[in-house]
């Protein structure tokens, strides 16, 4: 591709190429974790108490002598899993929701409908705070629960294209055909699906990790010693007035990553829609 064509890519698809750079930064920095970081996360070193950024320690320590840069770079590694984990578990369920009823219709399809008309009457993150207390705080539970509560957009997407499709002539030729019904939804209608789904599950990610940095805030989430954005910015709640960097950076991380995912996904979804409109 010649410079010039490559130029117009990017201004056409300036959304795409920043979500996807600032998705791939906090990546990188996730899988990079073990080897980037300077210190031990978990290290505590009475005489480094609150210092500052500097070039020893990029963004400064805590309160307990802790290098921030290392126990960030970790923290990326965490929401990266429960970005990835939970809306897989939710894309599945609601894929499976979606294909069921909107393949079969009628009394199977009102009834898990209504069901999915239930689910989203609670608000999501205090769904996720009522069932976390019964449970405890770590970062399995949290990613498993994250799942379960968030299925329900995926399963109204896939449910009106399956609508849709299950119309189709070439849908109806492999019935036609004697395919059996899961072979047409697995190998037929899901495919066709995947596009909008892909848009979802991006935008999905970004809610997800939002979620476990406000679960980690409050104190249910990822659990003390091990790092989250979360937790990070906690103890820069409790030393704001002389240690601006423990709210500034994890702040920053938290903003960047969910803007990111977001501008991926609406990136996907415009260049999706104008292969459509083709």
């Amino acid at each position: 591709m010649r410079g010039s064509e490559l130029l117009y890519v990017v201004k056409s698809r300036a959304l795409l190429v920043l979500g996807a750079a600032l998705v791939g930064v906090m990546t990188a920095a996730a899988l990079a974790a073990p080897w980037a970081a300077p210190f031990d996360p978990l290290a505590i070193d009475p005489d480094a108490v609150l210092l500052e950024p500097s070039s020893l320690h990029l963004f400064g320590t805590d309160a307990l002598g802790r290098d921030v840069f290392a126990r960030m770079l970790y923290g990326a590694g965490v929401s990266l899993r429960v970005g990835l984990i939970s809306v897989g578990i939710s894309v599945s369920i609601g894929t499976t929701v979606g294909l069921i009823a909107g393949w079969f219709r009628g009394l199977i399809d009102e009834c898990l409908m209504r069901f999915v008309d239930v689910m989203l009457c609670f608000p999501t993150f205090f769904l996720i705070l009522a069932v976390i207390a019964f449970l405890e705080p770590s970062l399995t539970n949290i990613m498993i629960v994250i799942g379960l509560t968030s299925w329900m957009g995926a399963a109204r997407l896939v449910r009106a294209e399956t609508l849709s499709l299950r119309e189709l002539e070439f849908v109806q030729a492999a019935r036609l055909a004697g395919a059996g019904t899961a072979r047409i939804l697995l190998r037929h209608i899901l495919p066709n699906a995947a596009a909008p789904l892909l848009v979802s599950a991006t935008l999905g990610v970004a809610g997800a990790i939002l979620t476990e940095s406000g679960l980690s805030f409050l104190g249910i989430g990822v659990q003390y010693p091990f790092p989250s954005w979360g937790n990070i910015l906690i103890e820069g709640k409790e030393t704001l007035g002389v240690a601006w960097w423990l709210s500034l950076f994890p702040g920053l991380a938290i903003l960047l990553t969910v803007l990111g995912y977001n501008l991926l996904g609406e990136g996907l979804r415009d260049l999706l829609d104008n292969r459509a409109g083709r």
